[in-house]
Formats: C-alpha cells, structure tokens, sequence
C-alpha cells in the first residue's frame, strides 16, 4: 500500500492512498489541474481514481472536487452532513446524481482492494471524519483537522504502518500571530486543530514497532514551519510516557505546494 501527500497545509489537502489494484484520494482542496498534476508523478492518471474520501466540506479540504469528479466520473464518499455540505458549497457546482455516496463513522466498506474505517474527528463543520484504509494485512490512516483526540481516536490509529496526522499549529506563534482572536480561539478550541504539542502527544499514544511512517500534515502557513513541527512532534516522543525516542521515529513533513515522498507498507 502506498500513501502520499500531493498537497497538505491550511491552504489545501489532496492526499493519495492506494494499491496496486485500487488508486483513491482523500480530500481534494486544490485545482483539479494541481490533482492532476500530482497523480502524473506517480503515474497515475485521473480516470484510474476509484473513489474520493471527503473529511469535510471546508474549501480547502473540497476546492477542486466538483471539476475533478465532473471530468473522471470519480464517485464521492463521505458522510451524510460532509455531503449537505457540499451541496451548499455555491463554487463545487451541481454534482449529477449518482456520484454522491453516503456512508457512516464507524462502518466498514469496501473500495476496490481496500477496507475503508471512517471515524468521526471533531472539528467545526456539520459532520466530519478521518479516515483509516487497510489493505493486504497493511494499515494507514489520515487523521487531520481535530481539535482535540481521544481514546476513540487512538483506538482507530492503533496498530497502523503509516500515518499522515494532523501538526497544524505552534501555540506561541498562533497566540502572538496576525489572526485576529476570535480566530486564535477557534483554532485552538477542541473543533479547531491539532497544535504540534498535541500531535506528538498523540503520537506518543499510538506507536509500537510497526509504525515505520509518520508524516506531519496540514501545518498553518502563519503560525507553522517544517522544522518547528519535526522537532517538536520528535521532542514529545522522547518526553512522552513511552519506551521511544524522537530519533527511533521517522517523522517527515508534508509539502504545501509539491508531492511528498512516496511511503510504501
């Protein structure tokens, strides 16, 4: 199984995840031009998509999902209120009927080879989830947008070989940053995002000695860097309450505007 970010940050997220048999995308908050683009370095070409996962319906999680699935007839999986989302999104255009599928938090489906696992994640919009996909006794998951995680999170993040998770913000450059403060409460509020700190907490919760992939994703442009994160994700791991260290974890972090590495379980 392979995952990889085409484009992961507060600006937009497409992330690819798929097997040899079965190419899917979860989220597609860019220019189809841009998922295009993307799937072209890793030889994939539009058509072979066999299914979006949507986390939720905010612009930058759905931007080019109307053209993208209008141009390749890709079905639309996600929740019931993701999709009324959608529906109210004025620039995603009229969906034709039948690319619309709704599913639920907590029930298994099956997409080509791959074993589907949504699970609800709390953020502010109507209905949102993650996503955890199995495939060939392999298990990777896309975890962003939380405001806050608990054991109900874990356990759906437990036992997986890769994981793109959520390392959105540093606390103290949200707290002095230009966002005004209604802002600042929103996302540091338990439906905001993940800060570093609690992405390493998390992380720290999930591990064990299969885990060879951690890469870091939709990081703030404002209130973020790359090494910021790395370090401070790689630095709660060896604080944290587990028999790791930072340096025994492969961390990366996922690019704003290019692919990432190619992760391969």
């Amino acid at each position: 199984m392979r995952l990889c970010s085409i484009a992961s940050g507060s600006s937009g997220n497409c992330i690819y995840v798929g097997d040899d048999n079965t190419h899917l995308l979860v989220d597609t908050g860019i220019s189809k031009k841009r998922i295009d683009q993307g799937l072209h370095t890793l030889g994939i070409k539009g058509e072979e998509i066999e299914g979006i996962l949507i986390t939720h319906e905010h612009i930058d999680h759905i931007q080019g999902l109307g053209v993208f699935s209008r141009k390749y007839e890709v079905p639309i999986y996600a929740t019931g209120g993701t999709i009324e989302g959608i529906k109210c999104t004025n620039s995603i255009g009229r969906m034709p009927e039948g690319l619309l599928h709704e599913i639920e938090v907590d029930d298994e489906f099956l997409l080509g080879s791959l074993k589907i696992q949504p699970f609800a994640i709390s953020h502010d919009a109507r209905q949102p989830s993650g996503y955890r996909i199995e495939g060939d006794n392999k298990a990777v998951a896309v975890a962003t947008d939380l405001g806050k995680y608990d054991e109900y999170t874990v356990e759906h993040l437990r036992e997986l070989d890769a994981v793109l998770l959520e390392a959105n913000h540093d606390i103290h450059m949200l707290e002095v940053g230009p966002y005004p403060y209604p802002l600042k409460r929103r996302v540091m509020g338990e439906k905001g995002h993940l800060s570093n700190e609690l992405s390493g907490r998390l992380l720290c919760d999930i591990l064990h000695d299969n885990l060879k992939y951690v890469m870091l994703g939709h990081l703030s442009k404002e209130n973020n860097y790359e090494e910021l994160a790395y370090e401070t994700v790689k630095l709660e791991v060896s604080l944290g309450d587990n028999p790791y260290k930072g340096e025994d974890i492969p961390v990366m972090v996922a690019k704003r505007d290019t692919v990432s590495e190619i992760i391969t379980v």
